[in-house]
């Protein structure tokens, strides 16, 4: 069920997710607020789940992690054991920054940032020395031409 927000809650939303590290002043200046409610509205979305872990957006290629990868997943399992597995081996990736079950002829996508095709590799034999996949298949992206964390509000 969707949380009930209002719309000085969706411009307090629409500044954190522009920036988050910005003071509770800028924010309630911002929003034509002043401090006090701004917190509150804060802490009570929080307290409803609307607002999750704050985090920073590091720039991958500013590290060296230049490759993206979307890796398409086909697999004849489907029991409970080979998706705890599947799951588990998931999460022990770093490599690994989403990972979505879908509907329809492909049943996971990857979206796996390593520094280049080697690294790539070597992701790839780890997960299948891991998990039993029946199809596995690599996208680079050439270009990322878009990618955000904002919710349209």
């Amino acid at each position: 069920m969707a949380a009930q927000i209002d719309q000085i809650d969706r411009n307090i939303l629409a500044e954190l997710q522009r920036d988050a590290g910005q003071s509770l002043d800028e924010i309630a200046r911002r929003v034509g607020a002043s401090k006090t409610p701004v917190w509150n509205r804060i802490r009570k979305l929080r307290e409803a789940g609307v607002i999750g872990n704050q985090t920073v957006i590091v720039n991958p290629e500013a590290l060296g992690f230049e490759a993206c990868f979307f890796v398409l997943i086909r697999t004849s399992e489907h029991e409970a054991d080979w998706q705890a597995a599947f799951l588990k081996a998931l999460r022990e990736r770093p490599e690994v920054q989403e990972a979505h079950r879908l509907a329809g002829d492909i049943d996971y996508i990857l979206k796996v940032r390593v520094a280049n095709a080697r690294a790539y590799d070597a992701f790839y034999q780890a997960l299948i020395s891991e998990v039993k996949v029946f199809n596995v298949t690599a996208l680079l992206s050439m270009e990322e031409i878009k990618s955000t964390t904002a919710l349209p509000l």
